[in-house]
């Protein structure tokens, strides 16, 4: 994780969960990430649905000029990059694992922005892959937020976290050597 808002979360996250797989909805407690909540999204899904945004920060509203509650997240993305995005939160959801990645996208204008994108499952009343906590970043501070806005972010490299605890270090989380179900890491640069 490149960002101090990714690692924040993760951080929040990995503690809220303490011994269990994940932790509750209820867990997440907004004080203890304030400096990070305008990045910062939560996603919810009934069964067979696309994730919709439950509540989006301030700056990836602005990110995209708009508020984005309630609109659907894989909707956001380029339309090349929309299988790839479902299959990815399918992941997290079910396999109960988060994932970090790079994204790009330009403006209207031909400006461009990399992102990091944090997405980690949550448990909602007691269901997992109903909830999921993330952020988006920019990696440097846009000069045009505001005045512009992102056009359809297009997916780079990612990894899949795994549980810290089963790590030789419990603070970094690390690509999954074995999945409980087969899936596709992804590694490398811009498609």
């Amino acid at each position: 994780m490149r960002h101090s808002v990714s690692r924040a979360l993760f951080a929040h996250w990995n503690e809220q969960r303490g011994t269990r797989p994940l932790p509750e909805r209820t867990d997440i407690e907004p004080t203890a990430i304030r400096a990070a909540l305008g990045d910062i999204f939560i996603l919810g899904a009934e069964p067979g649905e696309d994730p919709r945004f439950r509540v989006a920060g301030t700056r990836v509203c602005a990110l995209f000029g708009r508020e984005l509650k309630a609109e659907g997240f894989i909707a956001l993305w380029d339309a090349g990059h929309q299988a790839r995005m479902r299959r990815l939160l399918t992941t997290v959801g079910e396999e109960e694992i988060g994932v970090v990645a790079g994204a790009h996208a330009p403006t209207a204008e031909g400006s461009s922005c990399d992102l990091e994108l944090l997405v980690l499952p949550l448990r909602h009343r007691g269901l997992s892959g109903r909830r999921m906590l993330g952020a988006l970043t920019p990696l440097a501070a846009p000069t045009w937020l505001g005045a512009s806005r992102l056009e359809p972010p297009a997916l780079d490299n990612l990894r899949y976290l795994i549980e810290p605890a089963m790590a030789s270090s419990p603070a970094l989380p690390f690509k999954r050597e074995q999945p409980r179900r087969n899936f596709v890491v992804y590694q490398g640069g811009r498609p």
